[in-house]
Parts: structure tokens; C-alpha cells; sequence
């Protein structure tokens, strides 16, 4: 196909030149237009775009470096050509930066200008194949997945597909990507990118904006549950990268890619529960299976124990499955406000019985409210109740009285000092206790683990500065003792049930 070529050069005589040095016919290239400017070009190619562009670097108005970069804000295939009388690394350091074909010096040769033309045609035609090649494999996975391939079109579509061992299988999951979120410079490269760094058999597959079916190959020994923590590794990787917010839907093992199908409309209907569990979240198939029948009836008793227990992890994961049980039986918004209602109540009663008053971390009762109300959505609405239980957890923590001298004692040392390596190895020496004997009364008066109460601390002094400050979350993982950014991600969800960047992105809490 014939490729249209635009000129840009101030200089008339130059610009005639090139017209008359290139036989244009004879490889299949025309000059659609020419321009004197870069602002006069930019205005004639945002009317009538071209293949390629050949322009000057020094000129009025707008130079060429100048306008390949405002033509490269929306288009990515035209290919450029730069000609300069400068041989400076400077120029050609910028017009590397913006996808520049070929950067050519004054006096043009004729032949190398000929050969740079030829080089930027197989390029497009390259592109072109490629892209094509893309939407096939596009339409042919949409086509695949949804069922509806006849029988020998189906076949066929498998056989391009890698192979599957036996004993390994597929772990599939589809990946929701939250595009408010995905910068503009590097679009999904680094979701991509985060895929081929994994040392596991990964295929990534691009089905819509906003949608990545992901193939896990496992091996013999892979389970479920397995795949379920390397997607969730990778997730954490691309948020606490990237900044990338996504929801996964993971599937359970298929044998055969027949199966794939059927996979499919079960990991999209698992989609549905980023309504209530948030960005950042991966759901798998088991997961939800697991869940607690009963709609959206609360069992506040239920829930009122877990608290009084201070089992932080247990009244965390009900409310993810009241809220899922929202979620799935369709529940009008007046029952889904009503249900959180009577869990600000349930907390305002333990508040008022221990003596639990307002602070930083306690909101009020009109506090609560006003939060819920502003929530944008029901994952909101969650994450209010979550981190409010959490902090009326551990202040639990704080005003109980019945701890032993060395238990407060610790208790204190920990919130003063939770940025240091602690461990009960070194309280145990300071007291002089023994480490086991010491973990095993830390477990019975706190009720929670050492390392998962000094994780809590960490973690609500991290909650606050992402809710009260501009930091970025990188430093506030410094800040409060996480030297591994990945790290402090996986412990702050398992805290709250939502990633920190998920928190931050809740603007109106």
C-alpha cells in the first residue's frame, strides 16, 4: 500500500530539493503535503494525518523536535524522520526519547535519505501486521470465550495455544484494571512487565480496555490456593510499583482449554464482588464458596464476640462476607445503609461500656455516620466500618486493665517504639524472661500474636498518614518500620481488608 510521506522545512529551496532527490513512485510513497512550520504541519496533520514524517529540527514557531512530540500525545505509528545541520547528542538524545526513525545530517545523501524512507515503510508494515495480528487473536479469544466457535473453528483456535502437561493444568483469572489509575506515559506496561518478571509459565491475554484474562501454567504440585497467592503476589507488585489499581477474579483449575469457556462466565460473574470488596482484591472461586450463607441478615452477637475477643482478622472477614452477601443478593441501598447502621450502633455500645472515648484513630458517633454516607460505594461503606472496628479494637488493647505489669509494660514500649526491630527475642533478654515463655502470656492477656500486634500498631499509624497526609506510600512504609514496600502492602490488606492505595483513592472518606 502506498505510504504518504508530509515535508516540513522552513527553507523553500531545501524543501524543493528534497521533493526532486527521492523518486517517490518508484517505492511506493507519495508527498500527501508540505509545510513551513511545525505549528502550520501540526495543523495540517491533526486535519489529514500521514504515514511519515520528514522534518527540519530548526524552525519558526514550532520546531520539529516540538511537533513529533505533540503528534506522538496521540499517535504512536506515524514514523518520523528528523533533518539537522546539528550534530549534537543533545538532539539526538530527545529524538530517541519520541520513537525518531532515523536522524539525518545536512547536506542530505540522497541515498541514505532514500534508505531511511524504505527502513520507515517495513516499520509500519511491521506495525500494521502486528496490530492486525493482535485484533485477530482478539476477536478470536472473544469469540473463544464466550462459545461461540463451531466445533472445528474451536479445534483449530486450540491448536495455536501452548500445550498443557497432564499433570499441570491451567489456573485461569481475570484481572479488572481501574483506568482512572493507569498513567498516562506507561498505560498497562507495567501490569505487563510485573507478568514476564515472574519465574512461573504466565500468559497474559488482552480482551477489552480494562479487562486481562490471565493463563497461570502450573505444575504437578500447583493447587488453588497456590495460584490464588501468586496472583495476589503479583497484584501487590503492580500496585506498590506502579500505583495500578485492579481487581482479580480467580478461577479454579481447568485441564483442557475446552474448559476455559465456562471458566470464563464464573470468573465474570465473580467480578461482581469489586462492589463491596474494593480494588486491590483478588476473589477466587473457592473463596466465595466458603462463604457463610444468610443474605444479608447480621448477627451482631457474632460480630460483638470477635470484637470483645479482639480478633481483628474474624470480624474483618464477616463483614467481607456480610457485605459480599450484599453484593450477591441485590440488596437496595436503604438495607445495605440500615445493615451498616446497626454496626456503627454494636460499636457506639462497646465504646460507651468500656469507656472508649473519642480520639485521632475513635471517631464519634456523627463521625461515622457522616463517612458512611459520603462513601462513594458499598466497598467504601466497608472500609469505614473495617477501620473503625480495628481502632476500637485497639484501644480495647490500651484500656484493658487486667494486663500483668510486663505486658502493659511492653504494650507501651511497642506503641513508642514500633519503628524498631523488635521481637520477643530482645524483650524477652530486657525482661529477662524466656522468648517462648514470654509469647506464649503476650498471647493469652493481648490475645493476638506479638509479631501480629506490632504489626497492628504499624499498621494504624500507616492508615493515618495515608488518610491525613500527601506522603507517599513508599515513605510511609519507611516511616512506620517496612524497609520492603511489597511486604508492607500484603500485612496493611491483611489488617484491613483493602490496599493502601486502594484507602487513599477513597477520597471522600
Amino acid at each position: 500500500m502506498m505510504k504518504r510521506v508530509m515535508l516540513v522545512e522552513d527553507e523553500e529551496f531545501i524543501l524543493q530539493g528534497i521533493l526532486c532527490i527521492v523518486d517517490w513512485a518508484s517505492i511506493d510513497m507519495e508527498v500527501a503535503y508540505t509545510a513551513h512550520n511545525g505549528e502550520e504541519a501540526l495543523e495540517k496533520f491533526r486535519q489529514d494525518p500521514v504515514d511519515i514524517i520528514v522534518t527540519d529540527v530548526e524552525m519558526p514557531l514550532l520546531d520539529g523536535l516540538g511537533l513529533i512530540r505533540e503528534i506522538r500525545k496521540d499517535n504512536a505509528r506515524v514514523r518520523c524522520l528528523i533533518l539537522s545541520g546539528y550534530d549534537e547528542f543533545e538532539y539526538a538524545r530527545t529524538a530517541l526519547s519520541l520513537d525518531v526513525e532515523e536522524y539525518i545530517l545536512k547536506p542530505i545523501n540522497d541515498e541514505m535519505l532514500r534508505e531511511a524512507l524504505l527502513k520507515a515503510a517495513a516499520r509500519l508494515d511491521d506495525m500494521d501486521r502486528k496490530q492486525a495480528a493482535n485484533m485477530e487473536e482478539k476477536i478470536g479469544w472473544a469469540q473463544f470465550l464466550k462459545g461461540a466457535l463451531k466445533e472445528e473453528e474451536q479445534k483449530g483456535f486450540i491448536q495455536l495455544l501452548p500445550g498443557i502437561k497432564d499433570a499441570s493444568g491451567i489456573f485461569p483469572a481475570l484481572m479488572k484494571i481501574d483506568l482512572e489509575s493507569v498513567g498516562e506515559q506507561e498505560g498497562i506496561t507495567p501490569i505487563l512487565i510485573e507478568f514476564q518478571n515472574r519465574e512461573e509459565r504466565i500468559r497474559p491475554i488482552y480482551l477489552k480496555t480494562d479487562i486481562l484474562l490471565i493463563l497461570l501454567y502450573g505444575n504437578a504440585d500447583t493447587q488453588n490456593q497456590d495460584a490464588e497467592r501468586i496472583f495476589g503476589e503479583i497484584q501487590n507488585r503492580i500496585e506498590s510499583g506502579s500505583g495500578i489499581l485492579t481487581f482479580l477474579a480467580a478461577g479454579n483449575r481447568i485441564g483442557a482449554y475446552e474448559e476455559l469457556p465456562e471458566s470464563y462466565q464464573r470468573m465474570n460473574h465473580l467480578l461482581r464482588y469489586r462492589i463491596t470488596a474494593g480494588w486491590g482484591r483478588c476473589v477466587s472461586e473457592s473463596s466465595i464458596a466458603e462463604k457463610r450463607p444468610g443474605g444479608v441478615s447480621i448477627d451482631l452477637a457474632y460480630l460483638r464476640k470477635k470484637i470483645l475477643e479482639k480478633d481483628q482478622d474474624g470480624a474483618r472477614n464477616y463483614l467481607e462476607e456480610l457485605f459480599m452477601g450484599i453484593a450477591e443478593s441485590g440488596a437496595d441501598i436503604d438495607e445495605v445503609y440500615q445493615n451498616a447502621l446497626k454496626v456503627v450502633l454494636l460499636l457506639q455500645d462497646i465504646k460507651s461500656e468500656y469507656k472508649i472515648g473519642s480520639s485521632k484513630t475513635v471517631r464519634s458517633l456523627t463521625e461515622i455516620f457522616d463517612h458512611i454516607y459520603r462513601a462513594e460505594d458499598i466497598a467504601g461503606m466497608r472500609t469505614v466500618l473495617v477501620l473503625e472496628i480495628s481502632a476500637v479494637i485497639m484501644a480495647l488493647h490500651t484500656e484493658d486493665s487486667h494486663y500483668t505489669p510486663v505486658i502493659r509494660e511492653i504494650l507501651s514500649c511497642l506503641q513508642e517504639n514500633y519503628r524498631e526491630d523488635l521481637s520477643l527475642k530482645v524483650l524477652s533478654y530486657k525482661y529477662h524472661m524466656n522468648a517462648s515463655y514470654l509469647g506464649q502470656i503476650f498471647q493469652k492477656e493481648v490475645g493476638c500474636p506479638f509479631n501480629q500486634y506490632l504489626s497492628n500498631i504499624k499498621n494504624e499509624k500507616a492508615k493515618d498518614m495515608i488518610l491525613n497526609t500527601n506522603m507517599k506510600i513508599q515513605d510511609i512504609a519507611r516511616e512506620v518500620g517496612y524497609l520492603d514496600t511489597s511486604y508492607f502492602y500484603r500485612k496493611f490488606k491483611q489488617c484491613y481488608g483493602v490496599s493502601p492505595a486502594s484507602l487513599r483513592g477513597m477520597k471522600k472518606y
